[in-house]
C-alpha cells in the first residue's frame, strides 16, 4: 500500500508462519415451643468416635473448599451450624434441607448424624463451569491466506477498525496474489528507499504509522500488514472495503 501509484504484481515466493492463536430450598415450617437456638444435641450411648471422627481425605477436601456436610457432635444447635458455616437462610434453611435426618423436632439433633450444608448445588455448579472452561479450545487459525485475513479481522474488531473478508481478500489479490514475502523494488517508492512490502504492499512509514498494538513489528508478517493496512484505509478511505484500484 504505497503512498503512491499502482504496482505490478512481484514475483511470488513460499512462506510458512505459526500461529497459536490459541442452599436447597424448603417450604416453610411451624416450628415447636421449644426453640431450636437453645436446645442441643442430646447425649447418646455412641461411641466418641462415632460423633467426631473425621477423616484425613475429609480433612484435606474441608481445606481446599466448604464443606458440603457436617456431623453432629455432642452439644451442637442447628442454629450454631448454621451460623459457623454461613448457611444460607439461617437454621430454618438447614432445617428444611435435613428434616428426613433430624425429625420433626428441630430442637434435638442426635451427634453423628450428618447434615446437608446446602453447598452441594454450588460445587456442582461451579465444577461444571470449570470444565466447561478447561473443554474450551483456544482460537486458532490456519497459516495460510484464509487463516491470516480471520485473525486480523479479530484484531480489527477489537479496535474498532472496519473491513470485511471480501474487501481485505479483493485487495490482497491485487497487491499481492497473497504472497506475504512481496516487494516492490521498482516503483518510485523503492526508488527512494522505501519498497512496498506484504500482501497489502505496504511502505515503511505507512506501517510503523498505522501498526495496532498486538501484532507483529516485522512489516512482512501477514496478519501486521493485512491489520496496518486496514488501518492506514479506514483513516484515508474510510474502510478497506471503499479501495478498489491503486492507493
Amino acid at each position: 500500500m504505497p503512498a503512491k501509484g499502482k504496482h505490478r504484481r512481484p514475483k511470488q515466493n513460499p512462506i510458512t508462519r505459526k500461529l497459536a492463536l490459541a442452599g436447597t430450598g424448603g417450604a416453610a415450617l411451624t416450628l415447636p415451643l421449644i426453640s431450636a437456638t437453645t436446645a442441643g444435641a442430646v447425649g447418646t450411648s455412641a461411641p466418641a468416635a462415632a460423633v467426631t471422627a473425621v477423616t484425613a481425605a475429609t480433612a484435606v477436601n474441608v481445606a481446599a473448599a466448604p464443606p458440603t456436610t457436617y456431623s453432629v457432635v455432642v452439644g451442637d444447635t442447628l442454629s450454631e451450624i448454621a451460623a459457623d458455616h454461613s448457611v444460607s437462610g439461617g437454621w430454618k434453611q438447614l432445617y428444611a434441607a435435613n428434616r428426613a435426618v433430624v425429625g420433626d423436632n428441630p430442637s434435638v439433633i442426635r451427634p453423628g448424624i450428618k447434615l446437608t450444608l446446602g453447598a452441594q448445588e454450588k460445587a456442582a455448579t461451579a465444577a461444571k463451569s470449570a470444565a466447561k472452561t478447561a473443554a474450551k479450545p483456544a482460537s486458532s487459525y490456519a497459516n495460510n491466506l484464509d487463516g491470516w485475513i480471520r485473525e486480523s479481522l479479530d484484531v480489527m474488531a477489537k479496535h474498532g477498525i472496519p473491513g470485511s473478508y471480501n474487501g481485505i481478500h479483493r485487495n490482497v489479490m491485487r497487491e499481492s496474489s497473497g504472497n506475504p514475502r512481496a516487494i516492490n523494488l521498482w516503483d518510485i517508492n523503492a526508488r527512494n528507499g522505501i519498497p512496498s512490502k506484504g500482501l497489502l504492499q505496504v511502505i515503511d512509514p505507512t506501517f510503523k504509522a498505522y501498526h495496532v498494538p498486538g501484532t507483529s513489528l516485522d512489516s512482512y508478517d501477514p496478519v501486521a500488514n493485512i491489520t496496518a493496512a486496514c488501518n492506514y484505509a479506514a483513516a484515508r478511505y474510510g474502510s478497506i472495503d471503499n479501495v478498489n484500484g491503486a492507493y
